[in-house]
């Protein structure tokens, strides 16, 4: 397992081009299989989750080819629906969206339980209800999920809670439906939005992306296009961040600054500059930051995927910072090895409070999640001496070429394979 070892005390100054959405392209990426066609992907992400879905959609059948200028081809002629690679699919959460993909397509569909990050109960209870609802026969056997329906057809589905696997994966199944499906109480996140896009340009009929209620009439076939992914905003909120937390001013291209409007919010009221400019965002620290309360939200509130990351920056702050978790129930694991470096944090329930201290101290931490990974780097930039960062297996699942990135911003950070 690879390491970041920081130097920290650097103040981070520059411009950096953040990537492809990760979100987006886990959810792209399989509905490029509902038809036989090439598919041509501009900016999807070189991290670990492509790269697995990749394989899982190579055992299947799919051909995929990535060329030197980074543009992705995936042409599923030759998909098999019955042969989703168990060992590939538990290392993703995303690998259940082929439940929606090959249902549409075959009317069938094996996929074992997904797995990702340990951050709290994950249920796919919301993606059955969906699925049955379009006329599925589902079950679970032994940790595979097996989906079967002769015809699907459209259906008025409500969702009981947000959720955003569910709307993407009902909307994946719905593109090939019988009749006219309206899912309410959907999830308006940006990535939702971006697979409508991609969809519609394949020649769905997709509606409402980005409210709470999508339609969408299914069509008989679909066919190839070309898709350019969105900027990653939780990339960009973690970059934001780390130039806030070193004092240091950083400009921030290729963002879509609406969808960072709760972190740049959050980085005014902490006192940190934030200027914004067509697709950039500049960040420059002044001073010290100053305590700020946050309440994770789904879109378009405070991103759950932000919340560790600005910890980080809130240990150092200037007073008593409050951040409640209404998402996930298991993430603040990342606390623990933030008080290691000195941080002065406590959780209480959902709230975690966190009591700036004046400086951070490096050690050796472990990222037991993707985006806890993220809040130590940040830490260990900040943090007086070395931080030695192990783990980064998780990392490396969300964020392309983050060491890189931040050394070309001036950090001291090189990566220590084992």
């Amino acid at each position: 397992m690879s390491c970041l070892v920081i130097q920290g005390g650097r103040h981070l100054t520059g411009r950096v081009r953040v990537s492809g959405r990760k979100n987006a392209a886990v959810a792209v990426l399989p509905a490029a299989l509902l038809c036989e066609d090439e598919n041509r992907f501009e900016d999807l992400p070189d991290i670990r989750d492509v790269r697995t879905f990749s394989e899982i959609m190579q055992a299947m059948g799919a051909d995929i080819e990535r060329d030197p200028q980074g543009l992705l081809r995936v042409r599923a002629n030759g998909l098999s629906p019955s042969s989703v690679p168990q060992d590939l699919s538990k290392r993703l959460r995303a690998s259940y969206y082929l439940l929606g993909v090959l249902l549409a397509r075959f009317g069938y569909a094996e996929v074992p339980l997904p797995g990702g990050c340990s951050i709290g109960l994950r249920p796919i209870d919301q993606h059955i209800k969906g699925l049955r609802a379009l006329g599925a026969e589902v079950e679970l056997e032994h940790g595979v999920i097996k989906a079967r329906a002769r015809k699907l057809r459209g259906a008025s589905i409500y969702l009981d809670v947000v959720s955003v696997g569910a709307t993407i994966n009902i909307l994946l199944a719905a593109t090939r439906a019988e009749g006219t499906t309206i899912i309410e109480n959907a999830a308006k996140e940006p990535h939702v939005v971006d697979l409508a896009t991609f969809l519609n340009t394949m020649g769905a009929d997709v509606r409402g992306a980005g409210t709470d209620v999508i339609k969408v009439r299914g069509v008989e076939e679909l066919h190839g296009c070309s898709h350019a992914i969105i900027p990653d905003e939780i990339e960009a909120a973690t970059l934001m961040l780390a130039a806030a937390a070193t004092g240091g001013d950083v400009v921030v291209e290729n963002v879509i600054p609406k969808h960072l409007d709760p972190v740049s919010a959050k980085l005014r009221e902490a006192g940190v500059h934030v200027e914004e400019n067509g697709d950039w965002i500049r960040v420059k620290a002044t001073g010290r930051p100053k305590a700020v309360n946050v309440k994770t939200l789904p879109y378009p509130g405070f991103p759950t995927d932000a919340q560790q990351p600005i910890s980080a920056l809130l240990a150092i702050a200037d007073g008593t910072s409050f951040i409640t978790e209404t998402i996930w129930e298991r993430r603040f694991k990342h606390v623990g090895e933030l008080n290691r470096m000195g941080a002065d944090i406590r959780v209480e329930g959902h709230t975690a409070i966190i009591n700036g201290v004046p400086d951070l101290s490096g050690t050796e931490v472990r990222a037991t999640d993707l985006r806890a990974g993220a809040a130590l780097i940040i830490a260990g930039l900040m943090a007086k001496g070395e931080t030695k960062v192990c783990d980064m297996e998780h990392v490396d699942r969300g964020y392309e070429r983050i060491d890189e990135k931040l050394s070309a911003l001036g950090a001291c950070i090189c990566r220590s394979e084992p």
